[in-house]
């Protein structure tokens, strides 16, 4: 209880800082727009926001090589400026925007960059926190889903969010598709050797056994799918049915679980009516005692409450839950009235927008003008998003699009006012809401993420570093920050039950990225180019990838259940040890040390 409350304040001024300099990055974009060397202030505008429904497909290859080939920045500038393919993916233009306006301060230009890529990486984690998960709970509650099968499904959804949109919008875009493949594997590296080395070193000296065949099951498994990745990496390419049957496997996966699941309440039952006789030591159980179970030990927890448990951790990480004005004593005792005001309003520019457009009818954030307007501006919102993506349209069309969207927004709006209460959320017609709640959270998570890649694209343009190891490192760290912070607190926090969750979601996580996030990618892809295959890059630095990552995960096979199945210091040195070797090499060739053969090609061009 005192580390939530200390930690209150801590988590306060994060927020703050976000937000204030989310407004100070607004404030250089709109200087560098009024501000434009050239005369003409609407082209200048019009490149640095970019528009979707100018310019020719065929111009936006993705390839930016002779930027470099520039020697100073105001070169750079007009190569910018005439090359169409330099656009991003995203909705502003990084690269314009750093070397037309900030080219003579690079280091200004580099940390304005970064904070926004460190803003990108928050509202991506807040977004499924906050509104993602939320909708999701409610509709595995009121599909009457069994506790298995939603932990595996709809909860593992919310769970791998980030990383599961990060993979399909790399794949959407035109050249980044590398991004989306080396993130999913960077994020799988991550989980299965940091995460699980740090919960090693932290619960190695309280000797806690992990289940060993719910352990093996989900290793194994995880094996499988990545023998299979490996396979179609070398093959170089994969049609439509050839990713419909990997993305699959998942409910293979979810049926095995189902059937563990099974299992474990037959042993429960058979353990209740024989209280007095211990258990065997090979049942299914945690051997450590509660004021529930006594000396018969608690069960396992099954995979909805290893992901109820490890969403509860990310919620509070990264959920921002808007009530400064009324813990203001609590986060200053001395603070005024009109301080929590000043807070309150500095806490608006992240929080606002998505509230105003996500419906929500959870019971501790439910408010009738919130939901009324939601209901009104989401369809504009999605018919704006349409209308973007939309190319070669007349003023007409546009003109029906809109108004079509502003008519079924004003209906909902006023079918809202009319059917809800102020002081609770409707308890009829649910599905509606969260229906529209979920989807509007997956737009915004979408257009996040894909703000998101093109600023990581743009970065490795303007630092020259190569996409893959952008998308290795800096995607799949941001990603999985969430699961190193949530599942070492539940390790350290929740005893046996909890270091069992924890190991569990390190294993499940994965498998659920890869054969979702990553299996999605691949259909959506393999799709636009039916009836030919889709093309994997040649690129040797994804062999390198796997063959770490299964070595990692073949030493965790090997070394736990040697060690008893618990967790210790030797598993977590030897886990750590494979990743740093693994980051020492993949830089080393990136700094020219290492000589790298291996091309690398655009995933989702035909094959000849």
């Amino acid at each position: 209880m005192a580390n939530s409350i200390s930690a209150a304040p801590q988590a306060k001024v994060f927020h703050l800082f976000l937000n204030s300099s989310f407004l100070l990055l607004i404030l250089f974009l709109l200087t560098a727009c009024l501000n434009a060397p050239n005369p003409s202030l609407h082209q200048h505008t019009k490149a640095i926001i970019r528009d979707d429904s100018t310019g020719s497909p065929d111009d936006s290859t993705g390839d930016c090589s002779g930027l470099h080939r520039c020697e100073n920045y105001e070169a750079k500038c007009i190569y910018l400026a005439s090359q169409a393919r330099c656009d991003p993916e995203g909705y502003i233009n990084y690269l314009y925007l750093f070397y037309c306006f900030y080219g003579k301060y690079p280091v200004l230009g580099y940390t304005l960059l970064i904070l926004w890529l460190v803003l990108l990486f928050y509202l991506l984690g807040n977004t499924a926190a906050s509104y993602f998960c939320s909708n999701l709970e409610g509709l595995s509650r009121l599909l009457k889903l069994p506790p298995t099968i939603a932990g595996v499904t709809l909860l593992s959804l919310g769970n791998g969010a980030p990383d599961a949109f990060s993979s399909i919008v790399s794949f959407m875009g035109t050249g980044t598709n590398i991004i989306g493949l080396n993130s999913i594997l960077g994020g799988a590296f991550f989980v299965s050797c940091v995460v699980v080395g740090t919960i090693s070193f932290c619960i190695g000296p309280c000797k806690i056994s992990i289940d060993k065949w719910s352990f093996i099951r989900d290793i194994c498994f995880l094996l499988f799918v990545l023998l299979l990745l490996l396979v179609i990496i070398i093959t170089g390419k994969i049609n439509v049915w050839g990713a419909m049957a990997f993305n699959s496997l998942y409910l293979v996966y979810v049926f095995l679980v189902s059937i563990g699941h099974l299992v474990r309440k037959e042993d429960k039952e058979k353990a209740t009516f024989d209280a007095c006789t211990p258990l065997p030591s090979d049942k299914m159980v945690l051997p450590f005692q509660t004021p529930e179970y006594g000396v018969l030990g608690a069960p396992l927890l099954d995979s909805s409450e290893i992901h109820e448990s490890i969403l509860t951790v990310k919620e509070g990480l990264w959920s921002n839950e808007h009530e400064t004005t009324r813990s203001c004593s609590k986060f200053n005792p001395f603070a005024s009235c009109s301080c929590g005001k000043i807070l309150y309003f500095l806490e608006l520019p992240l929080y606002l927008p998505r509230r105003l457009t996500i419906p929500d009818v959870s019971q501790e954030r439910w408010s009738k003008p919130f939901a009324v307007t939601s209901a009104t501006v989401a369809p504009i919102i999605l018919t704006a998003l349409w209308d973007s993506k939309w190319k070669e349209k007349s003023s007409e069309e546009r003109l029906v699009i809109y108004l079509f969207g502003g008519i079924i927004g004003i209906s909902l709006g006023s079918a809202a006012f009319l059917k809800t209460k102020k002081d609770r959320p409707p308890t009829r017609f649910l599905f509606p809401w969260l229906a529209g709640g979920f989807l509007m959270s997956v737009t915004w998570t979408y257009i996040i993420a894909q703000e998101l890649v093109s600023l990581l694209v743009s970065l490795g343009h303007a630092f020259d570093a190569s996409p893959s190891v952008l998308g290795l490192t800096v995607l799949a760290w941001g990603n999985s920050l969430g699961d190193l912070i949530a599942n070492v607190a539940v390790a350290l926090n929740g005893g046996p039950g909890g270091a069992q969750v924890a190991m569990s979601g390190c294993y499940g996580g994965p498998i659920f990225n890869t054969l979702a996030g990553l299996g999605l990618s691949l259909v959506f892809s393999s799709w636009t180019e039916y009836p030919s295959p889709m093309v994997i890059p040649e690129d040797r630095s994804l062999l390198q990838t796997l063959g770490f990552l299964i070595g990692g995960l073949l030493w965790a096979l090997v070394m736990l259940p040697k060690r008893g199945m618990k967790p210790d210091r030797v598993l977590g040195c030897g886990l750590l040890s494979i990743y740093l070797c693994f980051l020492i090499l993949r830089f080393a060739e990136s700094l020219g040390l290492l000589q790298h053969r291996g091309k690398t090609g655009p995933i989702g061009a035909i094959s000849s």
